[in-house]
């Protein structure tokens, strides 16, 4: 399954039509009065045959992870081009809402937890994972971050980045639920390696937890202020 190739298809045909749109067919729109873009109703045909196409695939790939991450991954690519790049109305058809269907959320869900716990997993057992990635660069670095405190707001970031445009605030807040349940678990394992580290309570190990604690709760209090 390659999902890459339908959707950068219609990325090229948008991108491929949009001067003859604007420069030939908009000028009889306009003369005939109508209020009609014909370069976003060009792009919305086209989306509603890649939602088709979704609609078809995605119940062939709910269960296995591989296939499916990787063509919620594509989709979310599709989407932000489209926006970013071609102008395409938020009010308009998108595939957000096919990945908020309840069969297909609750999938992206299980599978997004998945990885991101797998991530956890290999930041945490890393040989850097209680060092500065600036250690030897004062002035970059005075709460003296451990690599893997950083790496874990990047984690809660992106997947912030992922669902941000999802259509609906119910389906944001779900994700918004994951990410909490993903904090307490690193303050788990934070307080499981401390747990270990008691005896050599000025180590730099220790220590670094107790940046890694301090970083997170900054970032989270600079975070509080978006919706």
């Amino acid at each position: 399954n390659q999902p890459e190739w339908y959707l950068t298809q219609v990325l090229m045909w948008i991108g491929n039509h949009a001067k003859f749109l604007d420069d030939k067919i908009q000028p009889i729109l306009n003369k005939a009065g109508s209020s009609v873009n014909a370069g976003l109703e060009f792009s919305r045909a086209l989306v509603m045959l890649i939602l088709e196409k979704l609609a078809a695939d995605i119940p062939c790939l709910l269960y296995d992870d591989t296939l499916f991450c990787h063509l919620v991954d594509e989709v979310l690519l599709f989407e932000r081009e489209l926006y970013s790049v071609h102008g395409y109305l938020s009010s308009f058809p998108s595939c957000m809402h096919i990945l908020s269907e309840e069969s297909c959320f609750q999938r992206w869900l299980t599978v997004e937890k998945k990885f991101a716990l797998q991530k956890m997993d290999s930041m945490l057992s890393s040989e850097a994972a209680w060092i500065s990635q600036y250690k030897d660069i004062t002035d970059v670095d005075e709460m003296k971050v451990p690599d893997c405190a950083e790496t874990f707001m990047t984690l809660l970031l992106v997947i912030t980045d992922r669902y941000k445009n999802l259509p609906t605030a119910s389906r944001r807040l779900q994700f918004l639920g994951l990410q909490k349940e993903l904090v307490d678990d690193f303050r788990i394992r934070l307080t499981q390696v401390m747990k270990e580290e008691t005896r050599a309570a000025l180590g730099s190990r220790y220590c670094a937890i107790l940046n890694a604690v301090n970083y997170v709760a900054a970032v989270l209090a600079d975070w509080a202020d978006n919706v």
